[in-house]
């Protein structure tokens, strides 16, 4: 039901490293990790974290049902997960590996979007929001936040997803989306996907759409992040040659700024890598993640901002050598980051942590668990709130025990 692609490569375990029961050595920065049991059922997957103003951490998945229909559900972080609520259910759903859904929470009200298809082809779909005043036990009628005014045909392949959702203090909620309306309504399509925003105060309404890039890879994620400046939003940009780097845009004063190129890798590929960057902001620190292949070496890099993401220093390389990327970042307080990447290694991959500093300096990686590199296993997610790390990932054999399984585990920030 879940389109994965090919089948994963074979899964090396899915019991937490054993490593991180206790720290190696005083450069570890994590300690007591425990895996959590998820309240997902047996062949879940799109898992999502976010954290809200008061530190509450939400997972987000989409659980399949027995009668093949989709639900978007939710779950929060006490001691344990809590029973899960149901944000919205459909049977006509895109789900895919690599675009999934999202929480983003103010002091008012969660806001979640997913994905449903607008036409019978298979990339066909468009975005869906729906708010909650109340924590989650109800949700509107949803909407969407892309008023587009081309008509598409029944054979239009053109999309609207890799959303990324931000709360902002007002409560409002800030969304940015690659959106397809310029690419055609034949299956070869023309055009490039454009990056656009808007932000949604419920019942006051979605506001001004915005195109701020009209150039930018078809299917990598984007990510947000709110400075004290205002908002900011990564992707992976691409230009008519198909150099395809990191860039940024800012909301300063109100408006957008142009796009910015976080670093020059310079990678030149006629392809998307379906690997997008991560952002992570606290006052006027940001901190941005990403993977890049440019000049045929594999890289996981992080570089700092102390501008809120006007300029960003030199790239300090994350990665063991063999990285397959799908990245996340957090600040820590102290200036420092936590990255976390997908390592490849001859038992499978691995999810891994490494500490930076914007001056270059770097801890020991750390292997979170080991997972697969294939499409089944989706995306690590990281979030951290207070002095606790919490990630979530997707076991594709599910350890035996009935199908693919949502897995979260929880640790500590060492002192």
């Amino acid at each position: 039901m879940y389109n994965e692609g090919m089948n994963p490569t074979r899964l090396f375990g899915v019991a937490l490293a054993a490593v991180l029961l206790a720290a190696r050595h005083s450069a570890d920065p994590l300690i007591q990790l425990r895996e959590l049991p998820a309240p997902a059922l047996a062949g879940a997957g799109q898992h999502n974290l976010a954290v809200a103003p008061d530190g509450r951490v939400i997972l987000s998945w989409v659980d399949v049902l027995p009668d093949t229909s989709y639900a978007l559900r939710m779950s929060v972080l006490g001691g344990e997960w809590s029973r899960p609520r149901t944000i919205a259910q459909g049977r006509d759903w895109f789900i895919n590996w690599a675009d999934f859904p999202a929480i983003a929470v103010t002091d008012r009200v969660m806001v979640a979007h997913w994905l449903e298809r607008n036409a019978p082809r298979s990339y066909a779909y468009g975005i869906r929001l729906s708010r909650s005043t109340d924590g989650g036990a109800t949700w509107s009628a949803a909407v969407k936040p892309h008023r587009e005014t081309v008509v598409h045909g029944p054979q239009s392949h053109a999309y609207y997803g890799f959303v990324s959702l931000w709360p902002m203090p007002d409560g409002t909620v800030g969304a940015a989306w690659t959106d397809g309306r310029n690419t055609g309504d034949t299956e070869e399509g023309h055009g490039f996907k454009n990056l656009r925003v808007t932000t949604w105060a419920g019942t006051g309404g979605l506001g001004p759409e915005i195109e701020v890039d009209d150039g930018i890879c078809d299917c990598c994620q984007t990510a947000a992040a709110v400075t004290s400046d205002g908002p900011v939003v990564v992707y992976r940009d691409r230009t008519p040659n198909e150099i395809r780097d990191i860039a940024i845009v800012r909301q300063v004063n109100g408006a957008w700024t142009p796009p910015a190129i976080v670093s020059a890798d310079n990678w030149n590929i006629n392809a998307c890598p379906v690997n997008g960057p991560a952002v992570a902001a606290e006052g006027r620190l940001v901190a941005v993640a990403w993977y890049t292949a440019a000049g045929g070496t594999r890289r996981v890099k992080v570089a700092f901002s102390a501008d809120a993401g006007a300029t960003f220093g030199a790239p300090v390389t994350i990665d063991d050598g063999r990285p397959a990327g799908r990245v996340g970042v957090i600040l820590l307080g102290d200036g420092a980051a936590l990255v976390s990447w997908l390592e490849d290694t001859p038992a499978g991959a691995e999810v891994r942590v490494r500490r930076a500093t914007p001056t270059g300096e770097r801890g020991d990686a750390q292997t979170v668990t080991r997972t697969s590199a294939g499409r089944p296993s989706g995306f690590p997610r990281m979030v951290k709130s207070g002095d606790r790390v919490v990630f979530a990932w997707r076991d594709p054999e599910g350890g035996g025990v009935g199908g693919a399984r949502v897995r979260t585990a929880v640790a500590r920030l060492a002192p």
